[in-house]
Parts: structure tokens; C-alpha cells; sequence
């Protein structure tokens, strides 16, 4: 009989791109694919017909490992577990994601945020290797935060829903638009630092504004807002930020002085003094932290799966 580890299909879903792979850990990937997110008929079989050939390619895989946009309904007692709820993404409302894949390949479906995914994926292998509380939080399309306590996943009502934490509005914007532009609330920090939020506050893509724009201080300032409640409400060991926003290069050390300048010297600890730049870090994993979770929710649906038969 072979050690060799099983095959885990993973899938990041994005609100923008999903990313599949196959493989078996972070240094083990056989196989990895993008497709990019249209309606959820057009998008889900797309996924699909990737995982049959690398499926014939690779051969069988044990389980499937979803990351997902949400909110989710992750209650295992629900009706509506394993679908994406209430989305701002036109078209993807009440969209059912697990029972279409368990349907399709009869196999384990592990099923999560993507920002879940994320913060387990550098919990086991990337950044937040023995930092526990860890908080990441992704800033991109959306803004989404994945909180791992004591091991776990964080899971309660629903799950972490850190992009509409409420935040001061930017006082004196010099933004073209100044409104938040989140569709259900009037001051959160996805409405302000979101990728297509920046694009209509300053009037360009966010990859186009020039170091010195004083869009980045404004973005910074509202991240400080959210850190400094995280910080204070959560207690992590540190604060992962990822996604294409939080490339910039000048914008987490921004984000780290807004943090230090908003606590006022209130919490007397390294991490936010002479270690603040080991607590608001970047991805260890950099862009392969979800997908890579997903691999890793899959392989925790396949062990559960062997537990309950055994």
C-alpha cells in the first residue's frame, strides 16, 4: 500500500477569478488553473469540466476544498449550508456551491471563506506559523478577514465579517466621491478601501495612483481604524494583509504607523511598538494563501470523513 499522501482538489473562489488546483500540500501542486468568475451556471461548470481532466490527468483526488466569497451559510444543520447568501455580486445570491461539486464527484467537500482559507493555509505554512490568535485580512475586490482561535477556524452566527466594520468616514477627503461605497452601509472599510471602491472615490484603478496620492494615507487610515478594533476585540499575535491593493509597497507601513497613531500609546506591548513590524506583516504565502487553504479545507473533510467511518 503507498504513503504517498491523497490528491485534495482545491478551489479559490474569487469575486473576480477562480483559482483550481490539485496536489497534495504547498510544495506538491500538480496542477493549477484560473477561470474567471461570470454567472454561477457558466462559472461552476467551467470548475468543473478542470477538475474531470485533472482528474484523468493526475488520477483521483479524496476531497474537494472550497474557499469561497461570501457571506456562506456554514452551518452543517441549515438548509442552506454550503451556499453563498446574500452577496453583492449580481447574480450570485442563494447560490448552492457544495451540493453541486458533491453531486458531481462524490467525495468529502470542505467548504469555508476564502479568507478562512487563507488564515489556515499561513497558520500551517505561511506567516502565521505559531501565532495563534491570527487574523488575515485580504484587500482586494472586496475586503474579507479570516480569524483562526486556539487552532480553529472562527465560526459563530455566521463567520468573521471584518470589510463591513464600521469606521470613521475620512474626514477632509480630497476624493473625487467621497461616499462609501458600500451597497448596505454608510461608513465601512470595503465601501472605502476596496479595489472598485478606490476606482470610484479617486476617479483611476488604484495601481494607477502615484506613491505620494494622498489616497494611500486616507486608505491607511481607515485600515488603522479596522486594525486598531481588531486588535483591541481579538487580541491576535499578528495581522496578516493581503491582496492586490495591499501590494503597494509604502501602504502597510503607512498602516502600520496609522495603527500606532490611533492607539495613542493605550495598550503598553511590543506589537505595537518596537515589533509593529512583526505584527502587521504580508502573506508568506503571498497570492497562494487561498488556494492553499482550500487544499487544506479538503484534507480536513477527508480526515473527518475517515473519523466518523472508523
Amino acid at each position: 500500500m503507498s504513503d504517498k499522501a491523497p490528491l485534495i482538489a482545491a478551489i479559490e473562489m474569487g469575486g473576480t477569478k477562480i483559482v483550481c488546483g490539485i496536489g497534495t500540500g504547498p510544495h506538491d501542486m500538480l496542477a493549477v488553473h484560473r477561470i474567471e468568475t461570470t454567472t454561477p451556471e457558466e462559472t461552476l461548470e467551467g470548475v468543473s469540466r478542470w477538475l474531470s481532466r485533472a482528474k484523468q490527468e493526475h488520477g483521483h483526488f479524496a476531497a474537494i476544498g472550497i474557499g469561497s466569497f461570501g457571506p456562506l451559510d456554514l452551518n452543517p444543520n441549515s438548509e442552506a449550508y454550503g451556499f453563498i447568501t446574500t452577496t453583492p455580486k449580481p447574480g450570485w445570491q442563494h447560490t448552492d456551491v457544495v451540493t453541486f461539486f458533491k453531486h458531481r464527484f462524490k467525495v468529502p467537500i470542505g467548504f469555508d471563506t476564502d479568507v478562512n482559507a487563507a488564515v489556515l493555509a499561513e497558520y500551517l505554512w505561511g506567516a502565521g506559523q505559531g501565532m495563534d490568535p491570527l487574523v488575515y485580512i485580504t484587500v482586494g475586490t472586496g475586503v474579507g478577514g479570516g480569524v483562526l482561535v486556539n487552532g480553529q477556524l472562527l465560526h459563530g452566527a455566521l463567520h468573521p465579517e471584518i470589510g463591513h466594520l464600521i469606521v470613521p468616514p475620512p474626514s477632509n477627503s480630497l476624493a473625487v466621491q467621497r461616499d462609501c461605497q458600500c451597497p448596505f452601509h454608510k461608513s465601512c472599510v470595503e465601501g472605502y478601501v476596496c479595489g472598485p471602491a478606490i476606482s470610484r472615490r479617486w476617479g483611476v484603478r488604484a495601481d494607477s495612483l502615484p506613491l505620494d496620492h494622498p489616497a494611500w494615507e486616507e486608505i491607511a487610515d481607515v485600515m488603522g481604524h479596522a486594525l486598531m478594533n481588531l486588535t483591541l476585540t481579538l487580541s491576535p499575535r499578528r495581522i496578516i494583509l493581503g491582496g492586490g491593493v495591499m501590494d503597494q509597497a509604502q501602504l502597510i507601513p503607512l498602516i502600520r504607523g496609522r495603527l500606532i497613531h490611533q492607539m495613542n500609546g493605550y495598550l503598553l506591548v511590543p506589537q505595537l511598538g518596537r515589533d509593529i513590524d512583526q505584527y502587521i506583516v504580508q502573506p508568506g504565502l503571498g497570492s497562494r494563501s487561498g488556494l492553499l487553504g482550500s487544499l487544506a479545507l479538503g484534507r480536513m473533510a477527508m480526515d473527518q470523513t475517515k473519523n466518523v467511518h472508523s
